[in-house]
């Protein structure tokens, strides 16, 4: 398959291996959440509805938010500036970084197509 063709998909393709790495790390193997998950955004793969790419777009960007905020609030728990400290705030801005730069090209993408 070509690049240029899998380029679009790249913001789908990372929440799908986001949804993948939780469902590992609940060790459930029945977990309706993640299977609920990669149905819609297998289904929006497949489809390309604007209407829920912008939902799963908007979605994603607020509870992107609310986990910084979270992630701020675990920050303020520490004591001591250790390896854990800098571990969550290196891979922490990493991981929130790429789900906020990645929803927001998600949106633009969808709004562009629910202009046109």
């Amino acid at each position: 398959m070509n690049i240029s063709k899998l380029k679009p998909l790249i913001p789908e393709l990372f929440l799908i291996v986001s949804v993948v790495y939780y469902w590992i790390l609940t060790a459930n193997l029945f977990n309706p959440f993640a299977i609920g998950l990669l149905a819609i955004l297998g289904y929006q793969i497949v489809t390309k509805k604007s209407t829920l790419g912008l939902i799963i777009s908007v979605a994603v960007i607020v509870l992107t938010l609310f986990l910084v905020l979270a992630m701020l609030s675990e920050l303020s728990e520490f004591e001591v500036a250790n390896q854990n400290y800098k571990n969550l705030i290196i891979f922490g801005t990493l991981y929130l970084g790429t789900n906020l730069v990645l929803a927001s090209t998600m949106l633009i993408k969808y709004l562009k197509q629910k202009m046109t």
